[in-house]
């Protein structure tokens, strides 16, 4: 939009289906959607004005929101997802504060969807070959990228905390600073586009996929969640450093509501790669104190930072709906005072794979779920998993290398 219209308060509308279009580019017939397909109006949040540091005249852009034309937000819109959820908890007097930690790849530029992601060169022109998680000198050689990348966030408001190397090939993990869950989805969703339009500047790619590369480490999007009350108090620790009832109230309804979510933080077939056993992507619902095998960590912390740490999602989760749903998940557990387990001790591994362990389950899964839809909205999850049906369909028609491998020759 001309910059003059957009000051002028010009209306801008989209078809409403366009808010659950798949990835495929392809939309669903699913009833839920009206057959006329009316408009909706975006309604820009001021606050996200940003000018776009790597466009190359002057040119800014705007978060909007997505709003029927009778004024209510839009039932399939992420963003109005979030707000829905955020009003229930503001309706009790609690306001949640999180803290998304995301980790992508850079890799060289790929132009063919049939050859595998590969390290990018470096400045030195070589590749990374081996495994240098938590080196500085592996930030250093792709260190232009990094100066331009981490001078964009700044420039766009994303509040990025502490960076590092991660376990994988050329995998990289940026914590963002705690704050309001609207806030940060946005600045999660402006850090993935900031990301690639500047590894594309530098002649790279940044992946967001679970599990870009056979044989390297998943990529996760690590969720820090805590609620404060009225007085800004955090509600789950006592002022002597013990948990409250409604810490562990908290944790049961994450591990009550959340497999049946499982679709919003593993949301496409490559995410289910990453769950694997020993792998520090967790398997089950089961927490720990300090303790990465479990799939909800407490850190260690004082009573104020009390919190825990959903580390279920992947990196390719919408942002939004993964906070939506994490907090909705919790929010039940207070409400209902559900009971969570004892904290595991040693190895979560050892116990149950009770999350669901392909796509396809969780989709059933989430279909079938009354407390989905209870949670987050019942025309939200009947058009969420229409859309992702067709993304199913769209992969099966599709023959891989592992067929061809292991198939082929038994034919």
């Amino acid at each position: 939009m001309p910059a003059q219209s957009f000051v002028k308060g010009a209306e801008l509308r989209i078809a409403q289906a366009i808010s659950m279009q798949a990835i495929t580019g392809e939309y669903s017939y699913d009833a839920v959607f009206p057959d006329a397909d009316p408009d909706i109006l975006l309604i820009p949040d001021y606050s996200s004005l940003k000018m776009i540091p790597w466009s190359t005249v002057p040119r800014a852009f705007a978060i909007h929101d997505c709003v029927l034309l009778d004024g209510r937000l839009c039932p399939f819109a992420p963003r109005s997802i979030l707000k829905n959820v955020l009003a229930r908890y503001q309706a009790l007097g609690l306001t949640p504060v999180v803290a998304p930690e995301i980790e992508f790849y850079l890799t060289e530029a790929n132009t063919d969807p049939n050859v595998p992601f590969k390290a990018p060169i470096s400045k030195s022109g070589r590749t990374e070959n081996g495994q240098s998680a938590f080196s500085m000198n592996m930030l250093n050689e792709l260190a232009p990228f990094w100066d331009e990348f981490n001078a964009t966030i700044d420039a766009m408001g994303i509040k990025g905390d502490t960076w590092i190397h991660e376990m994988g090939l050329s995998q990289y993990e940026i914590n963002l600073v705690h704050g309001n869950p609207l806030a940060l989805a946005d600045q999660a969703f402006m850090f993935k586009y900031a990301a690639k339009e500047i590894a594309i500047k530098h002649g790279m790619n940044a992946v967001f996929m679970a599990k870009p590369i056979a044989g390297q480490p998943g990529s996760s999007m690590h969720l820090h969640q805590s609620v404060v009350d009225n007085n800004g108090v955090n509600i789950f620790s006592h002022s002597d450093g013990s948990d409250t009832e409604r810490f562990h109230h908290y944790i049961g309804g994450l591990q009550k509501y959340l497999p049946d979510l499982m679709l919003l933080f593993a949301p496409n077939i490559n995410s289910f790669r990453r769950y694997i056993s020993g792998s520090q992507a967790p398997i089950n619902l089961s927490w720990g104190v300090d303790n990465r095998t479990t799939g909800l960590r407490v850190p260690l912390s004082v009573p104020s930072a009390r919190r825990v740490e959903n580390r279920i999602a992947g990196a390719d989760a919408n942002p939004y709906l993964m906070i939506a749903a994490s907090l909705a998940a919790g929010l039940a557990g207070l409400e209902e005072k559900i009971a969570a387990t004892e904290p595991v001790i040693g190895n979560a591994y050892d116990n149950s794979h009770d999350l669901a362990p392909t796509f396809l389950a969780a989709l059933m899964q989430m279909r079938q779920s009354e407390s989905a839809r209870r949670l987050l909205g019942d025309d939200f999850v009947a058009g969420f998993v229409s859309v992702k049906e067709i993304e199913f369909q769209s992969y099966l028609a599709e023959i891989g290398a592992w067929e061809r491998r292991f198939l082929g020759p038994q034919s």
